[in-house]
């Protein structure tokens, strides 16, 4: 039985990613802040789907909390073949209007640590000849959106540039680029969501099938629905200037995820 490991496993797209991999009948290692949720996700899915789910509380905003999740993924013994980097977050604010601690937090999570916890995955994975990593990143990232949508930039950019690296090897890398989901990003983010229409809103569950056959057909980069794909092909010949004036007005107060 293969096992599964997944960043931010306790709410939204990680969530899903646990409910799914379960129903399939991965083990799984959540990983989250919340050591109590996490108990309680993990009782859930095992009794539902008779998988074992172990619980490991990690802070990805430190270097501890990385670390600990990097040496799981580095355990030969105990191996995980695929990782879901989903844990992340948003700031509310325009740029100079966040504090500059918390720009730097999100860098540590959104690329310090799908840095680190990718090359630990993949150096085990590339030993054994088969794994593979999800990316969670956001159609923010090819928006002009600050902090938030560059460090998306990177995740992408990154992750189709060690799938290229790796290919042949047995290991497949993918970023996941979706657009808004129903999930608790936005609340923790302190921001409103009035003025996004319904159509533009995504189904977690639905989000996470449409990833994992991408993954499955070798994508390096998955927009997981038809609306959100048209969009992005509307972006690639939107003059930037006024790509930059439509993210000033939407996409900073209400990032996509």
């Amino acid at each position: 039985m293969t096992t599964a490991l997944i960043t931010g496993s306790t709410a939204g797209i990680g969530a899903a990613f646990a409910r799914r991999l379960a129903a399939d009948g991965h083990n799984l290692v959540l990983v989250a802040r919340d050591t109590k949720r996490l108990g309680e996700q993990a009782t859930e899915l095992h009794d539902r789907h008779g998988i074992e789910a172990e619980v490991l509380t990690a802070d990805l905003a430190t270097d501890d909390g990385i670390e600990a999740v990097a040496a799981r993924l580095s355990d030969r013994r105990n191996a995980v073949d695929l990782l879901i980097n989903n844990a992340g977050f948003g700031n509310k604010g325009r740029y100079l209007d966040v504090p500059m601690a918390d720009e730097l937090t999100m860098l540590k999570v959104h690329c310090e640590a799908v840095l680190r916890l990718t090359s630990a995955a993949t150096g085990a994975m590339r030993d054994r000849g088969r794994g593979g990593v999800v990316n969670v990143a956001s159609v923010a990232a090819f928006l002009p959106r600050g902090t938030y949508g560059a460090s998306k930039a990177w995740v992408v950019q990154f992750t189709q540039g060690a799938a290229k690296d790796l290919a042949g090897s047995g290991v497949r890398l993918m970023a996941l680029c979706p657009g808004f989901v129903r999930t608790e990003f936005h609340e923790r983010a302190g921001m409103g969501t009035d003025n996004i229409p319904d159509w533009m809103w995504l189904d977690a569950d639905k989000l996470v099938a449409a990833a994992l056959s991408d993954l499955a057909r070798g994508k390096s980069l998955s927009v997981p629905d038809p609306r959100y794909k048209v969009l992005m092909g509307l972006v690639k010949v939107t003059p930037r200037g006024l790509l930059g004036g439509i993210s000033t007005r939407t996409g900073r107060k209400y990032g996509p995820q």
